[in-house]
């Protein structure tokens, strides 16, 4: 089993800048990442790293302004979010899975979610 404990929500004004984390217990599988849902939306891949290699992925909207990084020693994956816009307000979910494949995991599909930790952006 896995379990995903994510951190580091909260309000911000537009501009500003967050740092998420998502701490990983139980076996480590190969794709980690997380995924937003705003109200009335459905929800939607943020950003995604390859535990081994550190490679990683990012979805159209917050290339630029988000960034994906692990610590390995520590099972944590960090989202750096920085240029914040009021759009980017949602419930934020990491996610690991078993995919070697960035596409694949992008569908949202993961076997492992975490609880969520709401971002607010305020105008």
């Amino acid at each position: 089993q896995v379990q995903l404990v994510e951190s580091g929500g909260g309000l911000v004004q537009a501009g500003g800048s967050l740092r998420l984390s998502c701490a990983a217990s139980g076996r480590t599988l190969v794709t980690m990442g997380w995924f937003r849902q705003a109200p009335g939306k459905e929800r939607e891949f943020v950003a995604a790293i390859k535990w081994s290699s550190g490679s990683t992925y990012y979805a159209d909207s917050v290339k630029g302004r988000f960034t994906i990084s692990r610590d390995n020693a520590k099972n944590t994956v960090y989202l750096q979010m920085n240029s914040l816009k009021p759009e980017d307000t949602a419930v934020y979910y990491c996610a690991i899975d078993q995919t070697p494949r960035f596409q694949a995991f992008t569908q949202g599909a993961s076997a492992y979610w975490g609880q969520g930790t709401q971002v607010t952006v305020s105008s």
